[in-house]
């Protein structure tokens, strides 16, 4: 008796895995849109005082003033400039200790408890200390951005490193890989995923450092908008700063999940399923 068996391929469907990917990008906007829809209505009804809270409307008009005046792209760029910049350098160096401390024993001990002490610090407080070595230009601010990318980059590949499941280290020294092979064969794919979430945090936090940065001294750039706003009692430049790190620093997340995703792009995981 024949019977028909569908073949798998047919019933797992890669084209319904990329519509429901696309479809859930929108998706995660259906919330925001709400959101800014009853903001707008609270704030035309009264509910919201337009000295505390504006109108969505408020804030648009705001941004446009300042896209047309060029004060806004101006401050954009400064601050992109300055996190990525930190983004770099804290990676960079979080990459080549957070590699020391999770492939050698001697290196873990050494240095790890140093870098625990630190990692605990405030980020304000380093404020006055890179003030008073580096001044308030330009290499204090990309000091700080720094400092609070490294911390999230280095423990996320240092543990990703020592967590690497023992039997393929012990499959890849029966092969006599040596110590070059086994780092790309076996320790570099098996760490890549960790390493790229602490990227994502970094880059976060880099958001976050770049607003204490630029209240130390700055002309230009988001955070000085942002004290601005406040100094000159303007809530809608408060509020339009705000929502600008938001985007900015969303988009970027998104741009760097993008390039871990093709990095990735060999892992059989849940997620690439769904």
């Amino acid at each position: 008796m024949n019977r028909s068996v569908t073949p798998t391929s047919s019933v797992f469907q890669k084209a319904p895995s990329q519509s429901r990917s696309s479809s859930s990008g929108w998706l995660g906007l259906l919330i925001p849109a709400i959101l800014l829809i009853l903001w707008e209505i609270f704030s035309a009804i009264g509910i919201f005082p337009p000295n505390l809270l504006p109108a969505p409307s408020t804030i648009a008009l705001t941004l446009l003033n300042l896209t047309l005046s060029g004060e806004l792209v101006e401050h954009i760029a400064v601050t992109f400039y300055r996190v990525f910049l930190g983004f770099f350098l804290g990676a960079f160096a979080a990459t080549i200790l957070g590699s020391f401390t999770g492939y050698s024993r001697a290196a873990y001990r050494l240095l790890d408890p140093l870098l625990q002490a630190l990692r605990n610090i405030p980020s304000l407080a380093w404020v006055p200390l890179f003030i008073l070595w580096l001044g308030i230009y330009e290499s204090s601010k990309i000091a700080l951005i720094a400092v609070g990318v490294f911390f999230p980059v280095y423990l996320n590949l240092m543990t990703g490193i020592q967590h690497v499941d023992r039997k393929l280290v012990e499959v890849g020294q029966a092969y006599r890989l040596n110590q070059l092979q086994l780092i790309g064969r076996v320790f570099l794919p098996a760490t890549l995923p960790t390493y790229i979430v602490g990227l994502r945090s970094g880059l976060g936090l880099g958001w976050m450092f770049v607003v204490a940065a630029e209240i130390m001294g700055a002309s230009s750039g988001l955070g000085y908008l942002l004290v601005d706003g406040q100094t000159t009692g303007r809530p809608d430049i408060i509020i339009a700063s705000i929502l600008l790190f938001a985007v900015c620093g969303k988009l970027t997340d998104v741009l760097l999940a993008a390039i871990g995703k093709r990095f990735l792009s060999w892992q059989d995981s849940y997620i690439s399923q769904s």
